[in-house]
C-alpha cells in the first residue's frame, strides 16, 4: 500500500450517477448527523449491537424514537400531583 495517494481527479459520489442513486436509496428518509456521545453510553449500544447482531446506530435510533413518545416523558412532581387530585375527587 502506498505512503500517499492522489485524489485530485476523485469525484464525489453525488457526481457519479450509478453512486448518487445508490446513496439516495439507502439513506431515505434519513440525514447523516455528528452527534458526540459518552464513551460508556456508545460501549453500551455498541455491546448490544453485537448481541443482538444490528447495527449500533439502529438501536441508538430505536431508543430516541421511544424517548419521542408522551408515555416516556418523567413524571413530574406537578404531574403526580394532578393525577393524586383527580383520584382523590374521584372517591
Amino acid at each position: 500500500m502506498r505512503k500517499e495517494y492522489d485524489f485530485t481527479g476523485a469525484k464525489r459520489a453525488k457526481d457519479v450517477p450509478h453512486l448518487a442513486k445508490l446513496q439516495a436509496e439507502v439513506a431515505k428518509g434519513k440525514t447523516r448527523i455528528t452527534i458526540l456521545i459518552d464513551d460508556d453510553v456508545l460501549a453500551v449500544f455498541r455491546a448490544r449491537a453485537e448481541r443482538e447482531g444490528k447495527g449500533y446506530q439502529t438501536l441508538i435510533n430505536a431508543a430516541l424514537r421511544v424517548a419521542m413518545l408522551p408515555e416516556s416523558a418523567p413524571v413530574t412532581v406537578e404531574a403526580l400531583r394532578q393525577v393524586l387530585r383527580e383520584e382523590l375527587r374521584v372517591r
